[in-house]
């Protein structure tokens, strides 16, 4: 095959995993994680890991990224290429194509582009000095070292904080560089109408929350993570924390959680085609394609010249 790796790439609720796993078990193959909350370990209903969508016919598709580190940490894009890059070699020494799954944006383009990433280590003093500032206050000091493309370092006022950390890093350091060529990756993209995605999103909330999600969240609490750890994690883990410390009802947690997981949704597609404008190309399939022709239309992509 020209290819060195397969992306499976799409929004969340999409059907990507089973299509991955289905895609793998095909190829006889392995399949490394692109979902930046999926490393955590105890974080399995909240994160959506599904891992029985990795056993396809009765046989498990072995899959690395997952579970790798403890909850509380603060993993970023720079250890995930370094992990990545392992795990795809341990692959390709076996004689088989890895294929790349799931919905960080920010983590498969580091791949396949080969971004030279920074390392950078924590400020005690600066967090020292931010730590009792309003949200706004960190929004503004943040714009004032660069434009805010990335609205997610907003989401809370410890990703804030930490972007400002960098940002001053910046100022006046020289960091270690990670430098890795780029992958050249066959790119399938999971294409879902929005209608569907958004009753599917809903669904799935319903099927996390009736399978222990609170529960889930209470136990992580009760081992010692505080909630301002687990708030940094966004999405469910922000707002089954602010509902189990009471800060909010249930009712109101799930219409927030519901919405912020429709809008995360519609910023991974936002991210997608971002990538499209800057030179990738991504097969759409359609998600409600059946599995056999999903997979068969993947196997052919990966064929031609």
């Amino acid at each position: 095959m020209k290819y060195e790796l397969i992306t499976i790439l799409g929004p969340t609720a999409s059907g990507k995993t089973p299509f991955a796993a289905a895609l793998a078990a095909r190829l006889d193959t392995e399949i490394i994680s692109a979902d930046s909350r999926q490393i955590y370990k105890g974080m399995t209903i909240g994160t959506g890991k599904d891992l029985e969508d990795y056993v396809v016919d009765g046989k498990t598709i072995p899959y690395h990224l997952i579970d790798i580190c403890e909850p509380g940490y603060k993993y970023n894009v720079f250890e995930y290429q370094h992990d990545f890059f392992k795990a795809f070699k341990e692959i390709q020494e076996k004689g088989k194509l890895p294929i790349l799954c799931g919905g960080t944006g920010l983590y498969i383009e580091s791949i396949l582009k080969g971004y030279r990433l920074l390392d950078v280590p924590q400020n005690p003093e600066l967090r020292e000095r931010l730590k009792d500032k309003m949200l706004s206050e960190l929004e503004t000091m943040l714009g004032s070292y660069k434009k805010l493309h990335n609205k997610t370092d907003l989401d809370t006022a410890q990703r804030a904080i930490r972007a400002i950390e960098i940002e001053e890093y910046y100022l006046t350091q020289s960091p270690e560089v990670n430098d890795y060529d780029p992958v050249n990756s066959l790119i399938i993209g999971v294409s879902i109408d929005r209608e569907l995605r958004r009753k599917k999103i809903t669904s799935r909330l319903k099927k996390r929350l009736e399978e222990g999600m609170v529960e889930e969240i209470r136990q992580l609490l009760d081992s010692g993570i505080s909630p301002e750890d687990l708030i940094y994690y966004g999405l469910e883990y922000k707002f089954l924390t602010q509902y189990v410390t009471g800060q909010l009802s249930y009712q109101g947690m799930f219409e927030q959680l519901e919405i912020a997981i429709h809008q995360f949704a519609k910023r991974q597609m936002t991210w997608f085609r971002g990538m499209e404008r800057r030179g990738f190309q991504i097969h759409w399939i359609d998600a409600q394609l059946p599995m056999e022709e999903k997979v068969e239309h993947a196997i052919k992509l990966s064929k031609e010249k």
